[in-house]
């Protein structure tokens, strides 16, 4: 009878929460990839030179349009 108690005793104790579910394994998630853009040619970037330069050139049109009676 003691050996059965005993055997209860140690088979209570070894199936605490302590010893439920296996390990905990924590996966660690890659790093996000980092985007970089592409450097522009300057701090207003190639569109807005455009921009300018076609203004330029529609003023230069307008200007050297010559209609009037001088």
């Amino acid at each position: 009878m003691k050996k059965l108690a005993a055997l209860v005793a140690v088979a209570s104790l070894a199936s605490t929460a302590a010893f439920a579910g296996g390990p905990v394994v924590v996966a660690e998630e890659p790093a996000p990839a980092v985007a970089v853009a592409p450097a522009s040619s300057g701090s207003l970037g190639g569109g807005a030179v455009l921009a300018g330069l076609a203004g330029l050139a529609l003023v230069a049109a307008l200007v050297a349009n010559d209609s009037g009676d001088h």
